[in-house]
């Protein structure tokens, strides 16, 4: 009688074995390893969105929460003194379901607020509301975690924000285990962001948040602009283009009559930008 399952792979080699048979050699680096992908990807062996994906989950490795954080001047918060009222607002405004709540410090982060804890106690008014006995823990999480530890921490502790702060103690921002995720998958778009999705928004005089992924063809029709979209089809290439590298947030360029400022983006694209007409 033959037994099958003497080293549980009878008939079947391992994954790094077969790759080793295909193109020759054993990987020495993680480097090597990601060409060997990429070969493979070249040869169709792996799919594209495959590829991506493999691609994110080594970049997870190597980056750090600085690089894929929400920094703290787009920080979505809550006061600790807001009512009832103010706080279902920015709930409806935002769409967002998790917020950190500032004390009278504006470093100071007393708890996070979840939306879904709201619904026991909206029926009863604003007479029965206490901010204070809604909160849960704060997760606190300095900006050069590597996102892998992060991400591990998330899992493990059940947990979907962490509040990003510098070797200070300050607040820089705050980080969702969705734009962790986001590094290995790409853009993860839920309902609200569908429903609610402006390429360009205006945010002050003359100023404008916009999506790198805004077609250049509208974003010359909304601003009355006439930039080039024969070699690429956003913004955001176009930006790309001007600055010569892959910028990072707070990085600046001009372009035209335009300051363009990278408000985030990660070590693989941009995501928005805020444009400034200058006088």
């Amino acid at each position: 009688m033959n037994d099958d399952s003497s080293d549980g792979s009878s008939g079947q080699k391992s994954f790094f074995d077969r790759l080793i048979q295909v193109f020759g050699s054993e990987p020495q680096s993680r480097a090597e390893l990601l060409e060997i992908l990429r070969d493979a990807h070249q040869r169709q062996l792996v799919d594209q969105d495959s590829m991506s994906m493999i691609e994110g989950v080594f970049e997870v490795a190597s980056m750090r929460v600085r690089d894929v954080m929400i920094p703290r001047a787009q920080m979505v918060s809550i006061d600790h003194d807001s009512t009832l009222e103010e706080i279902l607002d920015t709930i409806a405004e935002s769409g967002h379901s998790r917020f950190p709540v500032i004390g009278e410090n504006q470093d100071e982060v007393l708890g996070v607020l979840i939306a879904k804890d709201l619904v026991k106690i909206i029926s009863k008014g604003e007479d029965a509301f206490d901010l204070s006995s809604l909160l849960r823990p704060a997760s606190i999480t300095p900006e050069t975690k590597r996102l892998n530890l992060l991400l591990r921490e998330f899992r493990d502790q059940r947990n979907h924000l962490a509040v990003v702060v510098d070797e200070y103690g300050g607040i820089s921002g705050v980080v969702t285990i969705e734009d962790v995720l986001e590094t290995i998958v790409g853009d993860i778009d839920d309902e609200h962001d569908r429903e609610d999705e402006v390429n360009i928004r205006l945010i002050g005089e003359n100023r404008y948040a916009v999506s790198a992924l805004t077609p250049i063809e509208e974003f010359n029709e909304t601003l009355e602009t006439e930039f080039d979209d024969t070699e690429y089809d956003t913004i955001g290439g176009l930006v790309i283009k001007a600055f010569g590298h892959l910028p990072k947030p707070g990085e600046l360029v001009e372009l035209e009559q335009f300051n363009f400022r990278v408000l985030s983006g990660d070590s693989r694209r941009i995501h928005m930008l805020q444009v400034q007409v200058r006088n």
